[in-house]
């Protein structure tokens, strides 16, 4: 019987711990305490939020459905088909985007849901900076997307 309740006290302890780190840092995610407790900067505030979140474990459902002051991932590495076409196809790829032009570059586009009156001017962006896409020749599959989404999004 002692050991069930130290063993209880423990794991309250370090819920409450964990959630006293992450509060501290006014970082309480998203999630259903996020909206309970919005607004509020205290200490004990955010701890309640973040062992809200922890409670309902509602924060996969936001990050996925982008609800719950939660948002949803919008790099293209986040799309699993592109992240899949640009590993399977890094040296086709490369090729198309040095000449500007070409089928893996075209499916790239349709994967990333370029509209077709942005890509032209798209593919001489990344035929210009092609050096910066492709650094070295072990570069990742990974690094080359974010270079993509870079150029899409900011560049």
């Amino acid at each position: 019987m002692k050991k069930g309740g130290l063993a209880l006290l423990a794991t309250m302890f370090i819920l409450v711990f964990s959630g006293t780190c992450i509060a501290t840092q006014q970082n309480t995610g998203c999630g259903l305490g996020s909206i309970l407790f919005e607004g509020q900067d205290g200490l004990l505030s955010q701890t309640c939020a973040v062992t809200t979140n922890g409670t309902f474990m509602n924060n996969l459902f936001g990050i996925t459905s982008g609800t719950s002051n939660c948002e949803q991932a919008s790099t293209l590495a986040s799309n699993q088909k592109l992240n899949m076409f640009v590993a399977d196809n890094m040296d086709s790829l490369a090729k198309d985007i040095a000449k500007g032009s070409g089928e893996y570059l075209d499916t790239l586009a349709v994967l990333a849901e370029i509209p077709v009156c942005k890509r032209p001017a798209l593919y001489k962006r990344f035929q210009a900076n092609f050096g910066y896409i492709y650094d070295s020749d072990d570069v990742s599959h990974i690094d080359v997307l974010h270079r993509i989404d870079f150029l899409v999004t900011k560049g």
